[in-house]
């Protein structure tokens, strides 16, 4: 199929491989423009490699990756200006412990956007806001918990005006009593329009935010429909049987 004006990420024949492990076989995968996209499997199923070839985090060893228009395997293609419109929110929240949570959301878009001082607090402050912990600017991250540790990192990447948000099992390294606050951030970016892929176990947030579900196993993608007839009706066995598991729980 060829590519339109509302694709924004679009995967074909994504192959990755580490040593003799083939960890990602043969993906197919497009994400429109505003779409949220979660990518649930099994541990060790590929959905976090998939993510990190997005932003060429990782290099693919074969297919192709167009985020925006733009082919990420072109050798003129500066990876760099792309990974500045890709927001990624990881698993470990990644923020620099000697500096405050404002000058955490502040030195990405002064160093790589190259806004000016002033403007960049202003748009961290705004983000701050959005995610619901502007009273924390002046913290350092070990005066948080881990959940608005997490809302500082997305609200990171919301300040970088990113077109899409790549996210990581986001809500893993939480205690559960943090897991729904940065969920409702995520809910809340979902209905604003956020282009956003999501690998998570977190099927409840799956069902109330996802466009389409994809479902892995193997490094395969094994299906993919809309939350309503993926978990209700799964087509395949291997998703009725993982989701028999982590639904039982």
């Amino acid at each position: 199929m060829a590519e339109t004006s509302h694709d924004m990420i679009v995967i074909e024949g994504l192959h990755k491989l580490f040593g003799d492990i083939h960890a990602v076989k043969d993906v197919n995968l497009r994400i429109r423009r505003g779409e949220v996209v979660v990518i649930i499997g099994p541990s060790g199923s590929g959905k976090s490699t998939v993510l990190r070839c997005i932003n060429h985090l990782e290099e693919p060893s074969a297919g192709s990756i167009r985020f925006d228009g733009v082919h990420l395997e072109d050798p003129a293609t500066d990876i760099n200006k792309v990974r500045t419109d890709v927001g990624m929110v990881f698993q470990q929240f990644n923020l620099f412990p000697h500096l405050t949570v404002l000058e955490n959301v502040t030195i990405a878009q002064t160093k790589v956007r190259k806004r000016k001082e002033e403007e960049a607090k202003k748009i961290a402050m705004a983000q701050l806001e959005r995610v619901g912990i502007p009273d924390k600017a002046d913290k350092l991250p070990i005066q948080l918990s881990g959940g608005q540790q997490q809302r500082v990192a997305i609200a990171r990447a919301l300040a970088m005006n990113p077109k899409a948000i790549l996210f990581d099992e986001p809500t893993s390294a939480l205690d559960p009593e943090m897991v729904a606050e940065v969920l409702d951030v995520m809910l809340g970016l979902a209905k604003e329009g956020m282009t956003m892929v999501v690998v998570t176990h977190e099927m409840g947030f799956a069902r109330a935010a996802a466009d389409r579900v994809v479902f892995m196993d193997h490094g395969e993608v094994v299906e993919i429909d809309s939350p309503e007839v993926l978990f209700s009706q799964p087509k395949h066995e291997r998703t009725q049987l993982f989701l028999n598991q982590i639904l039982q729980h």
